[in-house]
């Protein structure tokens, strides 16, 4: 690799204490990132699974990467360098070695990762020493400061953010539009320092216009920290400045959340907002839809729910998701309106939404509540089929309802599915086991009994009565003495 490219980083660096335009401390570890591992990513092509081994296990990386021979492909330091951030001296070692492997032609995306993996490990000075030599390739660009910008947002630097910013055109070239200032914005923001953003915004004489992304940017920010007093500030000089405008959906989806979170807004404060949003032909996204029915489920407002689906469900491309179905099925629950309740159940495949183990777990008690034993039966059916477990509450409530009934047939049909997923338990094992004895159904009880032996479930003396008093007067007490044996010696093994 030619010279200029040597100083990179060095063999042990050391994290910047004072390095170039650092005027915060660093953040406690506490605030260190997780940084993915490639221990976590299963199906990993055996050769950057290799490598990535070298990376984190070797102690001389180029000695150990000559030593195996392998061939190497621009797309392959990518993949690695992607899960080597917890190593970042083996990363850029590994960076400097494949140089040449690749005539020297590496790909902007592997630079930008390089620079990404110095920052977010506080090594700012070697940061800036990759940076330097990105210029010199001509390769950079509004992404590789939007790293810059996220490290040091991540690292509590703010300052240090906006000055990289500000050093954009007059030392590196690039110019400072709306979506380099974008990317500033978005990074700090994401880090909590949305007043920093915003302060940086007024008093900055660079005339940098903000687009409908720099405003919804802010507002996100602003909700993200509940800075109501804020939120509302922006979103007037957001009106003034760019106008009413219905494609900035994640905008007005964002302030409608801050005034529905606020202490002095609420639901219906926000409903008068959602108003005056609609004359203007402008609307919300699913976020606020979804935050604003769980408001009416804690109210039980069916009228205000009823309203928000009917009115947004369905305009700019908003289709309800799992989430929003199970918030209006739990409204519906409540009331216990169980055809209202089937009726949003039957309709999510039509918005390409699917039941989650907690839509089965709305829908059960509900059916449950209202007796419909083979609705029951068939929801906890597709629950299985599509592999969410049931709850064992539900279950032994199905399993009471059932028995009580003399409904044996899908009785034993939910112990079956309560035996294979392991929560049968021995209250309702047992219960199970004298009702069949009550209904007439001894072969059956004597057959559930030997199996629940058999699963470790635990039968108590009183069903072992009961199987006796029904077994002897027909002259099968062997069968009794069978099942009794295997009672003793499960409960001896288990003292053991």
């Amino acid at each position: 690799m030619s010279s200029h490219r040597k100083r990179l980083i060095d063999d042990e660096p050391s994290r910047s204490t004072s390095g170039k335009r650092q005027q915060h401390s660093s953040p406690s570890p506490s605030r260190r990132p997780s940084f993915p591992s490639y221990l976590d990513i299963p199906n990993l092509p055996p050769k950057i699974r290799l490598l990535c081994e070298i990376l984190a296990t070797s102690t001389s990386i180029e000695s150990s990467l000559n030593d195996f021979g392998i061939r190497i492909s621009a797309n392959d330091v990518e993949e690695v360098l992607k899960l080597s951030y917890s190593y970042p001296a083996a990363a850029v070692k590994f960076f400097r070695w494949s140089g040449p492997r690749l005539h020297h032609q590496h790909s902007p995306y592997s630079w930008n990762l390089v620079i990404d993996i110095l920052g977010k490990n506080l090594l700012f000075d070697a940061m800036w020493d990759a940076v330097a030599s990105m210029k010199s390739e001509g390769l950079l660009s509004v992404a590789t400061y939007a790293s810059i910008f996220s490290s040091f947002a991540a690292a509590s630097r703010p300052a240090d953010a906006i000055a990289a910013f500000e050093s954009l055109l007059h030392k590196h070239g690039i110019p400072q539009d709306t979506t380099a200032l974008n990317s500033l914005l978005s990074a700090l923001c994401r880090e909590g320092f949305t007043l920093a953003a915003l302060e940086f915004i007024r008093r900055s004489r660079l005339g940098i216009p903000l687009d409908s992304d720099s405003y919804a940017i802010l507002l996100e920010g602003f909700e993200n920290e509940r800075n109501y007093r804020s939120a509302r500030e922006l979103f007037d000089e957001m009106i003034l400045g760019i106008g009413w405008d219905p494609s900035n959906v994640p905008a007005y989806d964002s302030f409608l959340n801050i005034v529905l979170c606020h202490d002095g807004g609420g639901l219906y404060e926000s409903l008068k907002w959602l108003a005056k949003l609609t004359e203007k032909r402008c609307f919300p996204g699913i976020k606020f839809i979804g935050k604003a029915i769980d408001e009416c489920v804690k109210l039980n407002d069916e009228r205000t729910a009823i309203l928000l689906w009917n009115s947004l469900v369905g305009r700019n491309g908003c289709l309800p998701n799992t989430e929003l179905c199970n918030s209006m099925i739990s409204l519906y629950c409540n009331l216990n309106q169980l055809d209202a309740a089937y009726r949003f159940f039957d309709d999510m495949v039509f918005y390409g939404a699917f039941p989650d183990a907690r839509t089965y777990n709305l829908m059960l008690p509900l059916l449950i509540n209202n007796k419909k034993l083979n609705e029951v039966h068939l929801l906890l059916n597709e629950m299985v089929k599509n592999e969410f477990v049931p709850s064992s509450v539900i279950c032994d409530a199905t399993m009471k309802l059932l028995l009580d009934s003399g409904d044996w047939e899908i009785a034993l049909k939910v112990w079956k599915i309560m035996i294979e997923n392991g929560i049968a338990g021995e209250q309702i094992g047992n219960l199970l086991i004298a009702r069949l004895w009550y209904g007439n159904q001894l072969p059956e009880a004597c057959k559930y009994a030997e199996d629940m032996i058999d699963k470790g479930i635990k039968l108590q003396s009183s069903t072992l009565s009961k199987l006796r008093r029904g077994l002897q007067p027909l002259g099968k007490s062997h069968i009794y003495d069978n099942i009794l044996s295997k009672w003793k010696k499960v409960s001896s093994d288990q003292v053991l």
